[in-house]
């Protein structure tokens, strides 16, 4: 179905509860409507970015206290993965905060996608712009997802990042899913957008030529230091009510609840997933915003009836997954490092 704004419109306008109603049956209609798909996200190159997106604590342009760091070790980024898998997480996502790697980088980020792959986990990298050949390498190790958000509508992005264009991102998003790679992205709400624009966000990436398979709707986390360090908070309904046209306009996407939800209560998640919210990320660390821990998730999945989907098995039995990780820690280990 080709969305038009009018189209979207009428959703929106809609009352809440006819709304969630919709929503939740077009859900039911493609998924399970109590399994939740549990992702975790690590940042395992923090800080330093170029970039100068308005929301962001990573842009080196602002002054918010995060101290730019090395490329994590391989072996660090597969204990969290094993931490993550344990905890009953089904993908592990790896974000960089770069404008887009360098070549030199391109080993070590190969050996993590075959490290994560090893344990049975699904893999997701977000790492900016890539060039073609780096999308054929992360393609040819079996990169699961690429995750590349839109932010918000064409219209506004431009009060929001100057320096990176929104064809840049579409551009990115069309290399990746021509290589065969799933595609991971979403937005942000909070960004002193209007419900146009958000109906303008939607619209993008429901009328791609093809749905993104994971679509997070995120809550800006506002971080002191950046210039939207005082934009007025999302208001809950405005939140669920995205969630719920997100669903209806991508029926066989992953809709996910992403950063912000430290600040949900129960209450509002519980609605989020009558919306047809169905993924979380899960864990400690949302890139450098926190969230809700392991004990916190599982209690609210109980408490409503829920269950989570199962992590795939390893495409390796137990002795070939063991080689893998071990030929993964057999390199340099000085290399391991990114120069800053």
């Amino acid at each position: 179905m080709s969305w038009t704004i009018d189209k979207v419109k009428v959703l929106f306008n809609k009352p809440l509860l006819d709304l969630l109603y919709d929503a939740q049956k077009v859900h039911r209609q493609h998924f399970d409507p109590l399994e939740i798909q549990m992702s975790t996200l690590l940042s395992v190159k923090t800080g330093g970015c170029p970039e100068d997106c308005k929301y962001c604590s990573q842009s080196a342009r602002y002054k918010t206290g995060l101290r730019a760091e090395k490329l994590l070790q391989v072996e660090k980024v597969l204990q969290s993965a094993r931490t993550a898998k344990e905890a009953g997480s089904s993908r592990f996502c790896m974000g960089a905060a770069w404008s887009n790697p360098h070549e030199r980088d391109m080993p070590y980020l190969e050996e993590m996608v075959r490290g994560v792959k090893a344990l049975g986990l699904e893999t997701c990298m977000t790492l900016g712009k890539l060039t073609d050949s780096q999308v054929e390498r992360l393609a040819n190790v079996g990169l699961d997802y690429y995750s590349h958000n839109l932010d918000t509508s064409p219209e506004y992005y431009g009060s929001i990042i100057t320096t990176r264009t929104y064809q840049d991102r579409l551009t990115t998003i069309d290399k990746v899913r021509a290589a065969g790679i799933k595609v991971c992205s979403g937005g942000i709400l909070g960004l002193g957008e209007s419900n146009l624009d958000r109906i303008g966000l939607l619209l993008q990436l429901a009328n791609l030529s093809k749905a993104p398979e994971s679509v997070p709707i995120n809550m800006l986390v506002k971080v002191a230091g950046t210039p939207l360090e005082d934009s007025e908070p999302v208001d809950a309904f405005d939140y669920i009510r995205v969630i719920a046209v997100a669903r209806i306009m991508m029926p066989t996407s992953y809709v996910r609840i992403a950063a912000g939800r430290e600040k949900m209560n129960e209450q509002m998640q519980a609605m989020c997933f009558m919306a047809g919210a169905n993924s979380i990320f899960y864990g400690c660390k949302l890139l450098t915003a926190t969230n809700p821990d392991e004990d916190q998730d599982m209690k609210l999945i109980r408490k409503l009836g829920l269950k989570t989907q199962k992590v795939r098995q390893s495409l390796t039995d137990e002795e070939e997954g063991a080689s893998l990780l071990k030929d993964v820690m057999t390199m340099d280990d000085e290399k391991y490092y990114q120069v800053i």
